[in-house]
């Protein structure tokens, strides 16, 4: 049968082979790191067959049986271990994700070692996205705390439990900017904000490497993903179609990116959307012109878990063969669980569809970042059963688990019933998350367990000095109701002096392929939130959430709201911690609560439109819904203190900021309550007029302060040009002279202390 050859082939196929050995990103990409191997591995990359190339370039999941891969992803299970020891052998496997721990990988590496032709040590990756066994909470939850250091520590932990547990590389941190609370990913990554993503992508990419380099025996290697523009799909719908401009793209989606670069990630992973009709997978304007050429990033690209093969349902590639040439040739060096590397590269070199060179730039790369992790000096370096039974869990990581859990709580609300007496009041713990080892360490955790956390029942009975004090009733269950659940939730409430209403979503209502249609507390949870509101009790809300939810009704007319996320291996204790007044609520939103869900995709550095609102009520003809203002009920950067924090004394260096001397600001903060507070200061700036126009504000700074009841500081901070760049109508970052505003405020929607000045 005669296959007809589109033009769209000829011109991917031997044609892109052609373009590309003379293109001047050829040039650039052969002064990779992986181009300067050490003499003894480039010996290797010259005794290697072509097939034992492309099993350099294959990466699948653990056929490890009962190991933590095949319960994930089940496809993993397609082989057994023996199969896959015997593709070890062979040569025609380069690494695996997400195994059983360090005996596994000590069995597979000595016989990649032992056995095989030529030499090469296995890598062993895994999706450490908040912890391995001591689990931390959910990066969103974690964004919330606004203290990149913190990131910084926790990731570092998580890295060091990853190393002792036979773990060379980590598919983290996630870096995407979520601005759609319909989309369950968004949980993995750090918000709405592109500052707060740049800062929380560099320290966890710090954080997993360490400071030692990553051949240090405690290091794993980071890998930012995905590449790109993965949380902009279209109605917050998971893998969906992306279409955004340049501008977006190099204004909101990339800044992320090269900030964990910039921090050395040494890996990066395509993203499993099109952009513009053309999948992420397979865009070498991507992942060649701007990723190689235009940043100079000279690490590795692996495709996400069969993001070649999914370009055949994109409908991008016609079969298998083509689905490989084109995401080769793209620019993805490793294929993550499909195969077809190994299975369709060496005919596709072997015809001249792929050039050898290609080939060779593809395995420097892996055999690069091998040699960056120390494997090649020894490949088990990592992989010591007796050293991963001491280095996880440990006392000082549940520790910093704890206090990362209580860190990222956000109070929302609090009429003053908060924080809760440690004796003398009778406490209904109620709720479908009121007890119980469930729904506590979060989504995308592949080796923690709930089983092994600190639920809410827990953390509140050990904080309390009479244990009998506390009635548990679940009341409903996530999305049914109970039999007689509501009458005995309504009568643990009038038994008590307070309720302490555990609800919101379970961890599998968030995370990967968890879009939800409608962001609200469940129906089932409404109908006991409403019941036990009408007891007239003073009424605590605990919200478990991965995201932004709608919040409505007696859930907005509770007494106090705590969001509390997934808080991992230490959820309950940390809570206890808020609760009870032992740490004062610091945590603020990284995504901002709307109204309704029809607001959605929402952000607070949105657009004015020609048509703004003016403050106040609605107005016809306006920019807005018809029920609600175009703002959020709870905006990014919103969180209250136990405290009560003033802002006032605007101090601006001066009305005029010149060409190269930066602008210094100021404004006092005070503690006017009678409790020690710690507030997240917020600096915003509007650029009045612009080439482009500009988002309503755009977070520039942030500083964490910690006051005594009484007690007032200056916070202060400089503006530089640098921070009022943006992408022109050239593609080219550029800053205008002209009018600005700025505020020194408490969230993106309040006034604080505002000003203006003048680029000169």
């Amino acid at each position: 049968m005669t296959k007809t050859v589109s033009r769209r082939a000829m011109l991917m196929g031997a044609g892109a082979a052609a373009a590309w050995a003379v293109s001047p990103a050829r040039a650039l990409m052969a002064q990779t790191r992986g181009a300067a191997l050490p003499a003894p591995v480039e010996a290797l990359l010259a005794q290697m067959t072509v097939e034992e190339k492309a099993g350099q370039l294959t990466l699948m999941a653990a056929a490890w049986a009962g190991g933590a891969a095949t319960a994930l992803n089940p496809a993993g299970a397609a082989s057994s271990f023996d199969e896959q020891l015997a593709q070890v052998r062979a040569g025609r496997l380069g690494g695996v994700f997400n195994g059983n721990g360090a005996v596994m990988a000590k069995r597979m590496q000595t016989v990649a070692m032992r056995d095989a032709r030529v030499k090469i040590p296995l890598i062993f990756a895994a999706d450490v996205i908040h912890g391995l066994r001591t689990v931390f909470p959910v990066p969103l939850a974690e964004a919330a705390s606004f203290d990149p250091d913190l990131a910084r520590r926790t990731a570092r932990a998580a890295g060091m439990e990853a190393a002792a547990s036979g773990i060379d590389w980590t598919f983290a941190p996630m870096v995407d900017v979520a601005r759609d609370a319909r989309w369950g990913r968004g949980v993995e990554g750090a918000g709405e904000d592109v500052l707060l993503g740049r800062m929380m992508a560099e320290a966890r990419v710090r954080g997993f490497q360490g400071t030692r380099g990553l051949a240090a025996p405690d290091a794993v290697a980071a890998c930012a993903k995905h590449f790109a523009a993965y949380g902009a799909g279209e109605a917050g719908l998971d893998y969906n179609s992306v279409d955004v401009s340049e501008r977006t793209l190099r204004e909101v989606y990339f800044p992320p990116f090269q900030a964990a670069f910039a921090a050395g990630a040494p890996t990066a992973m395509a993203s499993f959307n099109e952009i513009a009709g053309i999948p992420a997978t397979a865009n070498s304007w991507l992942l060649t012109d701007v990723l190689r050429r235009e940043w100079g990033f000279d690490g590795l690209v692996v495709s996400d878990y069969t993001g070649d093969e999914e370009l055949i349902a994109h409908g991008f590639a016609a079969d298998a063969r083509e689905a490989t040439r084109l995401a080769f040739m793209a620019g993805v060096d490793m294929s993550m669980q499909s195969a077809f590397y190994i299975t369709h590269l060496p005919d596709l070199v072997a015809k001249g569809e792929v050039p050898m060179a290609r080939l060779d730039e593809a395995v420097r790369r892996v055999l690069a970042l091998k040699a960056q992790l120390g494997l090649f000096d020894d490949p088990f370096r990592r992989i010591d059963p007796r050293r991963e039974k001491t280095r996880v869990r440990m006392p000082a990581t549940l520790a910093l688990a704890q206090e990362a859990g209580a860190r990222s709580v956000v109070m929302l609300k609090n009429d003053g019933v908060l924080p809760l007496p440690t004796g003398g009041r009778k406490i209904a713990l109620i709720g479908p998350f009121a007890g119980g080892r469930h729904d506590l360490i979060g989504p995308w955790n592949v080796y923690g367990t709930d089983a092994e956390a600190i639920d809410l029942e827990a953390g509140v009975r050990a904080a309390v000095g009479d244990a009998a004090s506390i009635s548990v009733t679940a009341g409903s269950g996530v999305d049914d109701a109970l039999p007689g659940g509501i009458d005995a939730a309504v009568a643990a409430a009038r038994a008590a002096d307070v309720v302490v209403l555990a609800i919101g979503e379970s961890q599998r209502m968030s995370g990967e392929a968890q879009s939800r249609a409608d962001v609200v507390v469940p129906p089932a949870q409404m109908a006991l939130t409403e019941a036990v509101a009408a007891t007239g009790k003073p009424v605590v809300v605990l919200l478990r959430t991965g995201r932004a939810l709608a919040l409505t009704g007696p859930v907005l007319g509770a007494s106090a709201i705590l969001v509390t996320w997934f808080l991992g291996s230490r959820d309950g204790a940390a809570i206890a911690d808020v609760l009870f007044g032992r740490v004062s609520p610091s945590a603020r939103l990284p995504v901002s609560f709307p109204h309704a869900t029809g607001q959605e995709p929402y952000h607070y550095d949105h657009k004015s439109t020609g048509r703004p609102n003016p403050p106040g009520p609605l107005a016809e003809y306006k920019a807005h819904y018809r029920e609600y203002a175009n703002e959020a009920l709870f905006p990014f950067g919103h969180g209250l203190t136990y405290g009560a924090i003033e802002y006032s004394a605007l101090e601006l260096g001066s009305a005029r900021m010149g060409a190269e001397a930066p602008l210094g600001v100021a404004a006092t903060i005070r503690n006017t309550g009678t409790r020690a507070a710690t507030e997240v200061v917020q600096l915003y700036v509007h650029d009045v007029a612009a080439s482009i126009t500009r988002p309503v504000r755009e977070l520039k700074a942030f500083e964490r302060v910690t006051l005594a009841p009484g007690e007032a500081k200056v916070v202060r901070f400089t503006l530089r040009r640098d921070d009022l760049l943006f992408v022109g109508q050239r593609m080219q970052r550029v800053v205008e002279p002209g009018a600005f505003r700025l505020w020194i405020a408490p969230s993106a929607q309040a006034e604080g202390v505002s000003g203006t000045f003048t680029l000169a």
